[in-house]
């Protein structure tokens, strides 16, 4: 389900009406709890139904080399804020490269 990426800038996050087109993700990568957590999180840090998909896959490659050990809530706040920031960073260099191509 991860392995396909997205690259395509959206508007910020409807909690409603994204929250089940996203937890197709979230349950592929095992963090299903923490779903309201990341739209909560996204919504205040204005990032889009995009980046959320394309963060949640990087956390999920991210827990199978590093899996939390404790206090699994604070890991995944702090891994989901990096890779948000990680995510916006490739969408934005594959619209600019693509320009270019």
């Amino acid at each position: 389900m991860c392995n396909g990426r997205i690259f395509k800038m959206n508007p910020p996050l409807d909690i409603e009406q994204d929250m089940i087109p996203l937890s197709s993700y979230f349950i592929a990568t095992g963090f299903i709890d923490m779903l309201p957590t990341a739209l909560s999180m996204a919504r205040e840090l204005n990032y889009g139904f995009n980046e959320v998909a394309e963060a949640i896959c990087k956390v999920g490659d991210k827990s199978k080399q590093y899996p939390p050990v404790k206090n699994r809530t604070a890991w995944f706040k702090k891994v989901f804020s990096e890779k948000l920031a990680e995510a916006r960073a490739d969408i934005l260099v594959y619209r600019e490269g693509k320009r270019y191509r």
